[in-house]
């Protein structure tokens, strides 16, 4: 199971509700996170002002704090590899990193953009001249 890792900017805490202006996506975050810990993913959460050590530790994180600073986090990654900066992935995008499927979601079908091959010859749906 890929090991996904969210490295976040300093926070006094991990729910976003410890002070007058509760800020929604870390109620989220918080939440996503425990429902994917709870379905057995490897999934962890970096906070800067309390884990700054783990932020050192990896090579991918030390790039990014260097190239883009605290101001680009959170920073998400899977298996090494950076997948989200500058704002938390959603629920689904969590299930999709970690190889899992939302139980009782449908896979939506693609929309017909009309970029299909046109079977009635030329560049123009069967013009003869396309000027």
């Amino acid at each position: 199971m890929p090991a996904i890792r969210i490295y976040e900017s300093a926070l006094c805490c991990d729910t976003g509700v410890c002070g007058p202006d509760v800020d929604q996506s870390l109620v989220e975050v918080t939440a996503d996170v425990r429902h994917l810990q709870s379905l057995g993913v490897d999934i962890a959460r970096h906070n800067l002002a309390s884990e700054p050590t783990a932020f050192a530790a990896d090579e991918t994180v030390r790039g990014f704090m260097h190239l883009v600073g605290s101001k680009g986090l959170p920073l998400t990654i899977v298996d090494g590899v950076t997948v989200a900066t500058g704002n938390y992935p959603s629920r689904g995008q969590l299930l999709t990193f970690a190889g899992l499927g939302e139980p009782g979601v449908e896979q939506q079908s693609r929309p017909d953009l009309g970029l299909t091959e046109n079977t009635s010859g030329g560049c123009c749906g069967g013009s003869a001249s396309c000027g």
